[in-house]
This record gives C-alpha cells, structure tokens and sequence, in this order.
C-alpha cells in the first residue's frame, strides 16, 4: 500500500470508530420512565384538529420489553353536516329541511352545517417493543388499545341550527365512551443517561355516538416532548 493510501485508510478508520460507538448496544437501560408533552389529534373524516397534552408512564420489564400506561387530551373545533350521521337522521332532517324550504322559512340552497366544540380523552394500558441498538436513539412499537372519552357541545348559529341541536341533543352536550384499537410507535433520542427528547404517533379507530354517526372512524395522534429515565440500569 502505498503512503497516501496508508494515510486515508487511517483516516476511514479514524472516522468510522465514532459511528461504531454510537450503533454500539445500549449499556444503561434505566428501569422507568415518564413522558409529557404535546399531543395533537386528526379525524379526517369529522374534519377535526384537536390539540393538548400527552403523559406516560412506563416499566421496562426486559431490555426490549416495557409495559405502560398512556393518557392524553385535546381539544378542537369542526363543523358537521348531515352527511356524517345515521341514514335514517339524514332521510328525517331532509324531509323537514324540504318543508321548511317549500312554506319559504329558508331558501332553497339552504345547507345545514352545525359548528361544534369536541373535548377528547384518552386512556390505554399494555406492551410495548423495545429496540435498542443504537446507542443516541430507542425505536419502540405498540399495539394501541384503550378507551376513549369524547364531550361534543354544539354551537348553532342560526334558527334552524337550534332546533335541530335541541332535536338530536337536548342536553345541550353529548358524551360517550367507547374502546379503540390500532397501532403507534416512535423513537427516543437520549441526550443524556435520564434525559431525552420523544417522537411519536398512533393510528387508532374508535366508534363514537352509535346513535347519530354513521360509521366509525380512523384517528391519528401525533406527539412530542421530554422523557425522564430513573430506576436504576436494567442492563448490568
């Protein structure tokens, strides 16, 4: 080998320990850890953006195997129209849109679009799937299973809005449980033995309102902020 062959091959080498540090296995794997930070939610279908807060709370049983518990909240504002509910609604709130329209109490091109404020909490329990090869960061997956918890209060603007908010909500509130299920996972980059910063996202699907919305619907929540590692090294 000749002398500036000699010297770029101690230079590769020079440059390539660091990268073989840093995919090295992680030695410090702390027994808990807690999360808090931003949430946001997306529901395509209901035309919904909802933000708020997400903690967690988690117990590395293994080095690639932790158990948790999630919650998050968030809040937003949408606007339905008769197209999202139950058939039988949408064939009841035409009939009278049309007689309404026919005695001359709204105009003909009158469309019925209700503005509303929906508040959405979330709980789930279960597994999670740890990969810790690199060194600066940890990969993780979930299956996301739980419950969550929608206050809707509707907001009409106008005569006919009232009336029919008082139809199909009397209360002037609706509320509901109902399960979910889906998939979410995410990465943590550790900036130091107990600190780090998250990254992560859950597509979940949930059945709200059985008795007004036609069909189910798919949720993504999208997250981020800091985690705290404490407990002691599960890795020794």
């Amino acid at each position: 080998m000749t002398r500036p062959n000699r010297w770029m091959g101690r230079l590769a080498l020079v440059l390539l320990i660091p990268v073989l540090a840093a995919t090295a296995q992680q030695t410090d794997v702390q027994h808990y850890d807690f999360y808090a930070g931003f949430a946001g939610f997306e529901t395509p279908y209901l035309n919904l953006a909802q933000r708020g807060f997400h903690l967690q709370v988690g117990d590395n049983l293994r080095s690639w195997l932790a158990v948790g518990f999630d919650y998050s909240e968030a809040g937003g504002n949408n606007s339905l129209s008769p197209k999202v509910l139950k058939p039988s609604l949408q064939q009841e709130l035409g009939g009278e849109l049309a007689v309404l329209a026919q005695e001359g109490v709204i105009p003909a091109n009158y469309q019925l679009v209700v503005p509303l404020h929906a508040f959405s909490e979330t709980f789930a329990l279960g597994p999670q799937l740890v990969y810790r090869r690199f060194r600066p960061m940890t990969l993780f997956v979930r299956p996301s299973l739980g419950a969550i918890r929608q206050r809707v209060t509707p907001h009409p603007v106008d005569p006919i809005q009232t009336a029919v908010v008082a139809q199909l909500v009397p209360s002037g509130t609706k509320l509901d449980w109902q399960g979910f299920y889906g998939f979410g996972g995410g990465l943590d980059w550790n900036a130091t033995h107990h600190f780090g910063i998250r990254a992560q996202a859950d597509l979940v699907y949930w059945q709200l309102f059985n008795d007004l919305l036609a069909q189910g619907t798919w949720t993504t929540r999208y997250a981020g902020g800091v985690t705290y590692h404490f407990g002691g090294n599960l890795a020794k």
